[in-house]
């Protein structure tokens, strides 16, 4: 899905038909807290219109780089342009949705809309059009009145992301705006960022799912302030030249210190109950999975071949430039008890009601000793038994 052609002049942000648009550029970008640095010498550049996705784990220097584009903290060296303005400048022209939830939970959903567009300097009629057009786009609109206190988790969100476009910006900042949000919210949330980018929206987000990314036009990979690579999701995993062998085992530290040790096989990757074992050719790689499995006497489950991720993109990237690409091992060495028919958890006739608004109602739920029960559809879904080790 590529990004919807807008040009822009440099001036004013507007769009301009004399040729194609850059919405934000970035050379050379640094920043220092003391001795620690967050980043370093980031060079970017954001076409308007464009979905972005700024990528990394936790240290990588996203949230340092948003502050620095949302015009709210300046770089140690750098230039940064939104627009061809300052990022200072061209605050006006920026929405950012922080981390945090940023809003007053004492306030409603309503009065928070109007208030952050009086913020804006947005006219009230404006701010009573454009909140109830956000509101309904995500789903809010019966829930205007109530305290933004009491809002789910992906409500809270979806309420701090109208109250960012409720000044209609060019630039739409999000960091990490999904984390802890149920799976129903983040996809209605993105589905609404891919109606606003084709709108002509340039929006740049940070997530640490990477299934989200790839929703993106193109993609940024950090790793300690620094840029590892750019460019379209597919093209990034084409990239990488390697093909992906799931492997399933019962005993997955044993069969996971065995791959790793095995000649032939490009990488070996855990991703919680599966391995993902990189190979330039697959029907090979198989082959040595099922041999050094066998010769250590280590079962299998299954093995299948599939696609390669973004995920493991990055790790892959990660440990070729010696990067903190490796996972914790295992946990092992020691003894489950556990009694599988003893209840851990357990509720009768649990009901929730917030004035008129049942939130549950007559819900009956146990959880017995040794295992990780989830929900899904409403309905109570044990997703995983702990097994002796």
């Amino acid at each position: 899905m590529a990004p919807r052609p807008v040009t822009t002049s440099a001036a004013s942000g507007r769009q301009d038909p004399t040729g194609p648009a850059v919405a934000i550029r970035v050379r050379g970008l640094t920043k220092r807290y003391g001795d620690l640095l967050a980043v370093g010498g980031l060079d970017l550049e954001i076409s308007a219109g464009e979905l972005f996705g700024l990528i990394g784990p936790d240290g990588a220097g996203k949230t340092s780089t948003f502050h620095i584009l949302g015009g709210v903290m300046p770089a140690t060296d750098g230039i940064v342009e939104i627009f061809g303005r300052s990022a200072r400048e061209a605050r006006e022209q920026v929405g950012y949705l922080t981390q945090a939830f940023s809003l007053y939970t004492d306030l409603s959903v309503d009065e928070n809309l109007r208030y952050v567009g009086e913020l804006r300097r947005v006219p009230p009629p404006v701010i009573q059009a454009r909140g109830g057009r956000y509101l309904s786009l995500f789903g809010l609109g019966p829930f205007r009145r109530r305290l933004a206190g009491q809002l789910s988790g992906g409500m809270k969100q979806k309420l701090a992301l109208a109250c960012a476009l409720v000044a209609e910006p060019e630039v739409l900042l999000l960091d990490e705006p999904t984390t802890g949000v149920d799976p129903v919210s983040r996809r209605e949330f993105w589905d609404a960022l891919v109606h606003l980018s084709a709108d002509g929206m340039t929006i740049v987000v940070a997530t640490p799912y990477l299934d989200e990314a790839e929703r993106c036009h193109r993609v940024a990979l950090m790793h300690a302030g620094r840029l590892l690579d750019v460019g379209a999701p597919g093209a990034l995993r084409r990239r990488l030249d390697l093909e992906r062998l799931e492997v399933r085992s019962p005993d997955l530290r044993n069969a996971e210190a065995t791959l790793v040790r095995a000649a032939g096989l490009r990488d070996v990757q855990r991703f919680g109950d599966r391995l993902d074992v990189m190979t330039r050719d697959p029907k090979d790689g198989a082959r040595r999975v099922r041999a050094a499995l066998r010769a250590a006497n280590v079962s299998l489950t299954s093995l299948r071949k599939a696609p390669p991720t973004l995920e493991n993109t990055f790790v892959s990237l990660l440990r070729d430039l010696g990067g903190d690409g490796a996972a914790p091992p295992l946990p092992g060495g020691h003894v489950a008890v556990v009694d599988h028919g003893a209840v851990a958890i357990g509720a009768r006739s649990l009901s929730r009601q917030y004035g008129a608004f049942t939130a549950v109602k007559g819900e009956d739920r146990s959880v017995d000793e040794g295992r990780v029960s989830g929900r899904r559809r409403g309905k109570k879904t044990p997703l995983l038994r702990l097994r002796e080790v």
